[in-house]
């Protein structure tokens, strides 16, 4: 009965007619909580549920350098019992409730998402408080799950995305955190205890860094002081986050030898930080070369004129300490090299000649047109309110997005691609047996004898 009711509000969440951006943007109040706690609610009181994103500054980046993956192992013992309660009877008790919570690391993130019903609401909070401050690491929930991440671990070492993905990161940020898997290595994974999970927990549960998005049939006046109950007691210590990455210098390509049919390629160079006042401007233009599906440069030059792949994308990174842009695609072994040239010469051609105004007019009629799907339930409210003020916008950004959209120009795509796309920068990591393409600069502290 517990999985249908449960099923059942998915649903009712789905369909139910959410606030679109302008309208979360006017009813989106800042909540200040008795002991500080900051949050953007937006009362929905249509469906008897709340929704809350909780956003902690740091994530893997906190991890110590002997202890990759720290953050991450944290994130997957939260739900594994907590106070009194085992792994056992914590599930039991979430299910009985109707609590769905999750806990994810990210690179320089922990984010808890949570949705409960609005008659368990005291009970649901007291027991997402109890995983927060009082998890139990139990020796066979910590085994249970240390299992788990070495299984992962190990079948990402054969799997041509993931390796591809591991690599470049590590040949593009050698000795930094973000060169290293938010996962961790066998090693560090297998090194974990209770104590380094402890730890970890007052690393990645620190308040002082946090952002918080809440909607659903709550008002201000519960929320304030629920917030301080749900997270008042955390670490409140100050922490500022290390300087920004420094890339490589060395770029080029790189081969790690891998016996599969087809190739996987990651290649990209240093993109715009969410604050640079070009980025729109570069999302726009990105979503021209790659980002926009079928409908960009790089789908068209690639696979429907040459058919080298059978989809190839661009996107943003824009993480706290440095900014990226990137691409990938996977073509067999014989026509890898052929794909790469191409995808070099798509880059430097929008470099060169920016885009048309055709192809401005129907990606902004697109990304206008699809924001409001990241508004059609209450979870993804949350999770936009929550990322915005991480972010140090203001709530009437939600209202302003698409108007910022609209202002891009073709001189502003075309000033943006110069500054932003440099082919010649580019660093390429390749997994499999690409022809025509030579081993190229080994990358720094990933070899093949460590895969």
């Amino acid at each position: 009965m517990i999985r249908l009711c449960l099923a059942a509000l998915g649903a009712l969440a789905f369909l139910a007619a959410a606030p679109a951006p302008a309208r979360a943007a006017a009813e989106v109040q800042e909540v200040v909580s008795p002991g500080g706690i900051r949050a953007w609610l937006v009362r929905e009181p249509a469906l008897p549920m709340v929704a809350f994103e909780i956003i902690f500054e740091g994530g893997a980046l906190r991890d110590p350098d002997e202890l990759p993956g720290a953050a991450n192992f944290l994130a997957a013992m939260l739900s594994e019992g907590a106070g009194d309660l085992d792994a056992a009877a914590f599930a039991r008790k979430a299910e009985t409730l109707a609590l769905r919570a999750g806990f994810s690391a990210g690179r320089d993130s922990f984010t808890v998402s949570a949705r409960m019903l609005t008659e368990n609401l005291d009970e649901s909070v007291n027991l997402l408080r109890l995983a927060l401050t009082e998890p139990r690491f139990d020796p066979d929930a910590v085994e249970r799950v240390r299992a788990g991440i070495l299984s992962g671990l190990r079948s990402a070492r054969t799997d041509p995305d993931s390796l591809a993905a591991m690599a470049w990161s590590a040949a593009m940020f050698p000795g930094d955190p973000y060169g290293r898997p938010v996962e961790g290595d066998e090693a560090a994974v297998a090194r974990i205890g209770p104590e380094d999970l402890r730890a970890a927990r007052r690393r990645a549960l620190n308040r002082s860094r946090l952002a918080v998005g809440v909607v659903g049939d709550i008002d201000a006046q519960t929320l304030g002081p629920l917030l301080d109950r749900l997270l008042g007691a955390l670490p409140d210590d100050p922490w500022t986050p290390p300087p920004p990455a420094r890339p490589a210098r060395q770029r080029g390509t790189t081969v790690v030898p891998l016996d599969t049919p087809q190739s996987r390629a990651v290649l990209g160079h240093e993109g715009l930080l969410r604050s640079d006042p070009d980025f729109i401007p570069a999302y726009v233009m990105n979503h021209i070369l790659g980002g926009g599906g079928f409908s960009s440069r790089l789908m068209r030059e690639v696979r429907e004129k040459r058919g080298l792949t059978y989809g190839v994308y661009s996107y943003l990174a824009p993480y706290r300490r440095a900014g990226l842009i990137m691409a990938g695609l996977a073509s067999d072994n014989a026509r890898m090299a052929e794909a790469l040239e191409v995808i070099r010469a798509e880059w430097a051609r929008m470099a060169r000649e920016g885009a048309t105004a055709e192809e401005l007019e129907a990606a902004k009629r697109y990304l206008t047109g699809a924001y409001p799907l990241r508004f059609d339930t209450n979870a993804k409210i949350a999770g936009q309110l929550a990322g915005l003020m991480r972010e140090g916008f203001d709530p009437g950004y939600l209202r302003r997005r698409n108007a910022l959209i609209e202002a891009v120009t073709l001189d502003d795509i075309r000033r943006v691609a110069a500054r932003l796309l440099h082919p010649e920068r580019l660093r390429t990591v390749v997994v499999g047996r690409p022809e025509g393409l030579p081993p190229g600069p080994p990358i720094p502290g990933f070899t093949d004898a460590e895969r």
